[in-house]
C-alpha cells in the first residue's frame, strides 16, 4: 500500500527530557499514564525552540492476503474475512529497565497468530466452507488503521461480497475464560455468536458485551473500516493491561492456551456464518448510524 502523509510536526521525548528534567519534570511516570485523561502542566522558566525540516517519502507497508475458496458453487462468491494487524509501534523511549523494543506480543501478534491458526484449520477441513474465506493481516493499524483502510477501499473481492469480518486485536492477556465481543449489538453475528458460544462449552471461553463503551474502542481497530462499508463486524478483545503499548508487551506474558481458546471459538464462529444459508444483518438502527452516518 502506498501513502503520501500530509506533513506533521512529531517532537520526540529524547529531545525535551533534558529541558524538562532541568525544570524537575520527569517524564517517565508521564510516559506510564500515556493513556489516561489528558493534563496541561505549566512548566515555568523552559524555553523550547524548534526547528522543523519537512521531508516527504513514499512509504511501503505490506498487507497480507490468504484466500480458501468455498465448497458451495452457490455460495463460494461470498466471503468472511477474518482480520489482525501485524504492525506494533516499533522501537520507543527506553523504560526504566532501558528496554526500548515494543514487541507487541499482545498487540497484537496473539490475534496475528490466532488468524494464521483459523487458517491452517479451515485449510484442513476435509471440506472447505459454503463461503469463501479471507485471512487478511494488515500493516499499519497503530498509524491510524492504514492497512485495513486500503484494504476496504481496494478489496481483492467487491465489498459488497463480504459478508463479515472477524477481527482479533488483543486476544493473550487477562482474563483466562472471557473474551469481549465488541459489535455483538450491531447484527445478528451477536446472536450467531450467542448460539456458537453455548454449543461449545469445552472452550471455557465465554464471549461478553463491550466493557468500555466509554473508550470507544468499536471505531479504534481495523474491523471499524469494514462497517463503515457496510459490512457487519465483531471485533475480540481482552481488554489492555499495564503493558499496553509498552516495550513489556513480552512474549512470556501471553496465555497462549487462553489464546488457543479464542482461536477455536473464532474458528467454529466463522464456520457457522461461512455455512449459513442467509448472510449476517445489520441492526437497521446501528447500520443508520455506523454505515449511512446518519
Amino acid at each position: 500500500m502506498r501513502f503520501t502523509p500530509a506533513p506533521f510536526l512529531q517532537v520526540r521525548a529524547s529531545a525535551l527530557a533534558p529541558a524538562l528534567e532541568a525544570a524537575g519534570v520527569n517524564l517517565i511516570p508521564l510516559q506510564a499514564r500515556a493513556d489516561a485523561e489528558v493534563e496541561v502542566r505549566e512548566v515555568p522558566g523552559v524555553e523550547v525552540e524548534l526547528s522543523l525540516t519537512v521531508d516527504e517519502e513514499e512509504v511501503m507497508a505490506p498487507n497480507v492476503v490468504g484466500v480458501l475458496r468455498g465448497s458451495d458453487p452457490a455460495l463460494r462468491d461470498e466471503y468472511v474475512v477474518y482480520s489482525a494487524h501485524m504492525d506494533h509501534v516499533g522501537i520507543g523511549s527506553p523504560d526504566e529497565r532501558g528496554d526500548s523494543i515494543y514487541n507487541g506480543a499482545d498487540d497484537d501478534a496473539s490475534g496475528t497468530t490466532a488468524v494464521v491458526e483459523v487458517a491452517e484449520a479451515m485449510a484442513a477441513l476435509p471440506e472447505a466452507p459454503r463461503r469463501s474465506m479471507i485471512f487478511l493481516l494488515v500493516s499499519g493499524e497503530e498509524k491510524g488503521l492504514w492497512g485495513s483502510e486500503w484494504y476496504a477501499e481496494h478489496p481483492t473481492v467487491p465489498v459488497e461480497n463480504i459478508v463479515a469480518n472477524l477481527n482479533a486485536d488483543m486476544v493473550g492477556r487477562n482474563w483466562p475464560d472471557t473474551i469481549v465481543a465488541i459489535g455483538k449489538e450491531h447484527s445478528d453475528l451477536g446472536e450467531t455468536l450467542a448460539r456458537v458460544n453455548a454449543a461449545h462449552p469445552e472452550l471455557n471461553m465465554t464471549a461478553i458485551d463491550d466493557l468500555w463503551p466509554e473508550e470507544r474502542f468499536y471505531f479504534r481497530s481495523d474491523h471499524f473500516n469494514f462497517a463503515r462499508k457496510g459490512v457487519p463486524i465483531l471485533f475480540f478483545f481482552n481488554g489492555t493491561h499495564e503493558d499496553y503499548h509498552r516495550p513489556s508487551d513480552e512474549p512470556e506474558k501471553i496465555d497462549a492456551e487462553k489464546a488457543s481458546r479464542v482461536a477455536k471459538l473464532l474458528f467454529y464462529l466463522g464456520l457457522e456464518v461461512a455455512d449459513a444459508d442467509a448472510r449476517p444483518q445489520w441492526d437497521p438502527e446501528s447500520y443508520e448510524q455506523i454505515v449511512t452516518g446518519r
